[in-house]
């Protein structure tokens, strides 16, 4: 088995890449200066008046958070459990199974994110209340730089219309945990009760896109493309990051791996399953 040392190393880079994934979302929000695009006072699509948000950020996080921990945590365990998951890592089976399914959703919902904010502050989209939270002292024809009496803030906040970072992130969310639960809940008993979970799941970032334009804080097209995105990112990262749908090979004891194996592998599911169907790809040539 790998020793400690390469683990740490291994531990190490998979949160580096984490951050790297990050950085675009922490310094968009820490910089917080948008586009400044200029405004059509008669656009009838920035005149809605300003309501508050039926989803808020807290609720969206603790409806996100909750869901989150409930189902991965209480999944991982009884799978590890009851040994239909494992892990070749000489570590702690349920530690080393929830690391990897926690760092994978972490990584997607950094890169999410990220793409989220940079569309947002690059392209600088009026909100459908931009006017009704600017409160402009005088606003005839197209105004490049128009002169706001609202706060500060809060202007600059309507500026961030496209796309939507609550669509966005709550279709990562709830489609990753809907694919989990489809990877994981494979049982006979489930087969009308994973799909009726993956329905809530997927229904609930749904809804969230439609708050979001009845509440006038997007464009329909703001939540369209947010809900694509936090979509084709949930996707890809579960088919390429994660080992959810990869065929497991049978435990491997410690005696029967070499000094070499272990010295040029991770002890990873994934990169066992790919030496695996490399070796069966070229056996129809041999």
């Amino acid at each position: 088995m790998m020793d400690l040392k390469k683990r740490k190393i291994f531990i190490l880079v998979d949160i580096l890449c984490v951050i790297i994934a990050a950085l675009p979302f922490v310094i968009m929000t820490i910089m917080f200066q948008p586009y400044q695009r200029g405004v059509n006072c008669s656009d009838q699509s920035i005149r809605y008046p300003y309501k508050s948000d039926t989803i808020s950020h807290s609720m969206m996080a603790a409806v996100t958070i909750i869901c989150s921990i409930v189902i991965i945590t209480t999944g991982e365990a009884y799978l590890v459990y009851s040994k239909r998951l494992y892990s070749n890592s000489d570590f702690n089976q349920y530690a080393a199974a929830l690391y990897k399914v926690v760092g994978t959703f972490m990584f997607g919902a950094c890169v999410s994110q990220s793409l989220t904010e940079m569309a947002k502050f690059t392209i600088g989209r009026p909100r459908p209340n931009f006017l009704a939270v600017c409160a402009p002292s005088v606003c005839e024809g197209y105004v490049l730089n128009i002169n706001c009496t609202g706060s500060k803030h809060n202007v600059t906040e309507s500026r961030l219309s496209f796309y939507s970072g609550h669509s966005s992130f709550g279709m990562y969310c709830m489609l990753f945990l809907a694919l989990y639960v489809q990877a994981r809940m494979a049982f006979k008993w489930a087969r009308l009760l994973r799909p009726t979970i993956q329905f809530f799941l997927v229904a609930f970032a749904i809804y969230v896109g439609y708050t979001r334009v009845s509440d006038y804080k997007h464009h329909w097209s703001d939540v369209l493309v947010g809900l694509l995105q936090g979509a084709l990112i949930a996707i890809l990262n579960v088919r390429y990051v994660s080992d959810f749908f990869k065929e497991r090979l049978p435990r491997q004891p410690q005696t029967e791996m070499s000094e070499t194996d272990e010295s040029e592998r991770k002890p990873s599911l994934q990169i066992i399953d790919q030496e695996r169907n490399h070796h069966c790809s070229f056996s129809g040539t041999v």
